[in-house]
């Protein structure tokens, strides 16, 4: 991916390597710079990358799902945009913490939502839904408010917070003394989040000069 290209063409590289590792791509979406900023469930347009670009992947191999999603920005990061990829990473981090099995869906939803307001961003989760279960789909159950769907020992889960202009979301399964984190993308930078006593690792954005 390069500046330059539309996002037509950066889905269809996606596409390509997802491809090529055999996983279908059932979800590919891409924004560049100020269309980030207007979309959260993205198609790809004819729009041509300038600097700051979104990606998102939903998976399908042997029949389960993998979701993630990567910022990559072309240039230094400015100051605000950075300061929201962090405070999204915050609430990532307690998505991923209050996941835990016998936790209901709206205990870990409610969780999260304490830390958005933490971070002076009350109403963001509104505009967009957080994720839930995954498995057989990219999500099978949302997290909503008054959900009591409860989490068990292997479940899989997706969430995908966003402050305006940014994302942070990963698939993980739950265990019996901590999760895995299924879509990890080794060497891609991190944020190092502090949350309930515990330093999570959560993407950042990668910075290419």
């Amino acid at each position: 991916m390069k500046p330059g290209m539309t996002e037509h063409e950066i889905a269809g590289v996606l596409a390509h390597e997802a491809e090529q590792r055999g996983v279908q791509a059932v979800v590919n979406l891409v924004a560049s710079d100020e269309r980030i900023y207007a979309f959260r469930h993205p198609l790809p347009s004819v729009k041509k990358l300038e600097k700051y670009a979104l990606l998102v992947l939903c998976g399908r191999r042997g029949g389960l799902v993998c979701s993630l999603s990567r910022l990559v920005h072309f240039g230094s990061i400015p100051a605000d945009l950075q300061e929201k990829a962090r405070a999204t990473a915050g609430v990532d981090a307690a998505f991923h913490v209050t996941t835990r099995p016998g936790k209901t869906l709206d205990a870990v939803l409610s969780a999260a939502i304490q830390v958005y307001a933490e971070y002076g961003y009350a109403d963001e989760w509104l505009l967009h839904h957080q994720g839930g279960m995954a498995g057989y789909e990219p999500r099978e159950i949302l997290a909503r408010p008054g959900c009591l769907e409860l989490i068990s020992l292997g479940q899989a889960c997706a969430w995908n917070p966003s402050i305006t202009g940014t994302k942070s979301e990963d698939s993980l399964l739950v265990g019996e003394k901590e999760n895995e984190v299924v879509t990890e993308i080794a060497g891609w930078p991190n944020y190092e989040v502090e949350t309930k006593g515990q330093v999570v690792l959560r993407p950042a954005i990668l910075e290419i000069n």
